[in-house]
């Protein structure tokens, strides 16, 4: 099956039809509005994800569901949401919708892949006309399913076992949250105070966006507004066609594989081919990859789009903010039954694994076409969910953690140090964590000598080391990249392996990087994240670069001499 974004033109001939400083006000108040939005949902939020982790989204839409303004948060949350609205509104179409309602839904094929990842999409009106929708997601802690925190991915067979499926429902009825859907969710999940605070903070900051979008409209009137839209997504079109223009033509392809689906299983192969077309289109179809898997990881393909947008965005129209319009000349393709375009009801509960895979994949293939914007493979990151009963307080808690390292090298630049690849997420605080679960961080470090060596080095992987303080608890790991290395590109060589282990000081268990463990107290799980690719030849790189390397501790001097033969000079 195929999923295109449109292509159709939006039937308005409006060029000049706002003036030029009444459109970029209107266009700047969209975007301030988006990101409003985000900042309340932030400030409001209960979960650490949330409110430390940034794993949220916002977006607008005009009265027919086209995305008109995003904030700059999540790229899977946002790249799926305009076909989330889209479903929400085919559920509910507008003559069914009246002010103050609000509609809920986490479907994965819908939304963005998960159970966790929670939308709300809330049509506004004003003047008792409906004049558009804004709308949030917000990954909860907990939906529910088969372990705490609800991405468990060996084991899990069939999506019914992931939690809490939510098809599209009239969470707020004229302003009033509907108590008996809330208490459907809260009666299913783990963690019923942090879930009903961040579906609140969802509401709320909806709320807040709704208001100022219906003073736009009174400021410039209905008419302007629709017209503005108009030419905001015909010219975000017309800079995506103009950037995909510049591509040499040519189809581009590049394989690369996940280390499997859960322990004792098999590699999942990852391949893609990107074609060009000259005159500002572009197909990715990753058809050619392995077919579903029975365990918690697939992508369905509105996850699968999201991230591919985002990449051919980032490489070809970085810097124009995200319209329906620059979505228009970019096709997604997977066959149907693939891992990357799955049936329901495929398990999907961990495909958050894939995203920096997802990009990794295309600047692969990429590379080939634009090697000055290309680099080498980012280091993989650590998502794991560590839950139980807390001894404390006799109630559930889940640890959900987000550990973020290295990016690859490119020219000109090595690989950034301990950021977030691709999801736009941060390193959640070490004291908020112990603040929340019985756990303690020992270690959150640099791992030397994993970044890939190259001309432009690699980011180094990461380290970070938790003991469990509960007497007893569970671990759903979520990670990658234990068996093959992140690539290195033109020359650069790879990024050290990952590995997890349990008790590093004791007998060192490894760790599946999507296995499940039960864990005792003062048991110390140890997550070491791999390192980044490297760029361009070893032999090229500036012999100061190597010395400052040393000295900030990215290498040792055992490491400087096998990979860049560097020997200490004179004192």
């Amino acid at each position: 099956m195929t999923e295109r974004s449109s292509k159709a033109s939006t039937g308005r001939s409006s060029e000049t039809s706002v003036d030029p400083i009444t459109l970029t006000v209107i266009w700047n108040t969209l975007m301030s509005i988006a990101e409003e939005l985000g900042t309340t949902l932030r400030n409001t939020a209960f979960s650490e994800g949330v409110r430390e982790g940034d794993d949220f989204a916002t977006a607008l839409f005009d009265s027919n569901g086209r995305l008109i303004a995003q904030g700059n948060f999540s790229p899977g949350h946002l790249g799926s949401m305009p076909a989330c609205a889209k479903h929400a509104i085919e559920y509910f179409p507008a003559e069914t919708l009246r002010p103050g309602d609000s509609i809920l839904l986490n479907d994965s094929f819908m939304c963005s892949g998960h159970f966790p990842d929670c939308f709300q999409v809330m049509p506004v009106f004003l003047d008792g006309g409906l004049i558009g929708y804004v709308a949030c997601s917000a990954h909860q802690v907990d939906m529910g399913g088969a372990a705490p925190g609800s991405q468990k991915v060996h084991g899990v067979t069939e999506s019914f076992q992931e939690g809490l499926r939510i098809l599209p429902v009239r969470f707020v009825r004229n302003g009033e949250i509907d108590e008996d859907i809330l208490r459907l969710i809260l009666g299913n999940v783990r963690m019923p105070d942090k879930v009903r605070g961040d579906l609140l903070a969802q509401h709320t900051a909806n709320l807040s966006a709704a208001s100022r979008l219906q003073q736009l409209f009174r400021d410039h009137g209905a008419d302007t507004v629709a017209q503005a839209y108009d030419i905001i997504l015909d010219r975000s079109e017309l800079a995506m066609r103009t950037a995909l223009a510049a591509v040499p033509a040519g189809t581009y392809s590049f394989e690369d594989y996940l280390d499997d689906y859960g322990p004792d299983t098999e590699p999942i192969k990852m391949a893609v081919d990107i074609t060009f077309d000259g005159i500002g289109a572009v197909e990715v179809d990753f058809s050619r990859s392995s077919d579903a898997v029975p365990a918690a990881i697939n992508s369905y393909i509105n996850y699968t789009r999201a991230y591919a947008i985002f990449a051919i965005k980032v490489f070809c129209d970085a810097l124009q903010p995200q319209t329906e319009g620059n979505m228009r000349p970019i096709t997604v393709t997977a066959r149907e039954g693939s891992f990357f375009n799955p049936r329901f009801p495929a398990p999907s509960g961990g495909r958050a694994v894939l995203q920096v895979r997802i990009f990794d994949a295309i600047n692969g293939a990429i590379a080939q076409a634009l090697p000055h914007r290309a680099m080498g493979a980012f280091s993989h990151w650590s998502n794991p969910n560590i839950g139980g009963i807390d001894d404390r307080t006799g109630r559930p808690f889940v640890m959900y953690d987000l550990s973020l390292a290295g990016y690859g090298g490119r020219q000109g630049k090595d690989g950034t140090e301990a950021l977030s690849p691709v999801m736009n997420c941060s390193n959640i605080p070490v004291e908020v964590h112990e603040t929340h679960n019985p756990i303690r961080v020992h270690r959150l470090e640099f791992i030397p000598d994993t970044g890939g060596a190259g001309k432009w080095r690699g980011g180094c992987g990461l380290r970070k080391d938790i003991e469990l303080l509960n007497s007893t608890a569970v671990l759903s790991h979520l990670g990658d990249r234990h068996r093959f290395q992140p690539y290195g590109l033109f020359g650069g060589q790879p990024g050290a392996l990952g590995e997890t282990l349990l008790n590093p000081a004791g007998n060192a268990q490894p760790l599946h990087s999507k296995g499940m463990y039960d864990l005792k107290q003062g048991d110390i799980v140890s997550f070491r994240l791999s390192g980044a690719g490297g760029f361009g030849p070893v032999g090229e790189r500036d012999p100061d670069a190597v010395a400052e390397d040393l000295t900030d501790g990215y290498i040792s001097v055992a490491g400087a001499r096998e990979d860049y033969g560097w020997e200490p000079g004179p004192d």
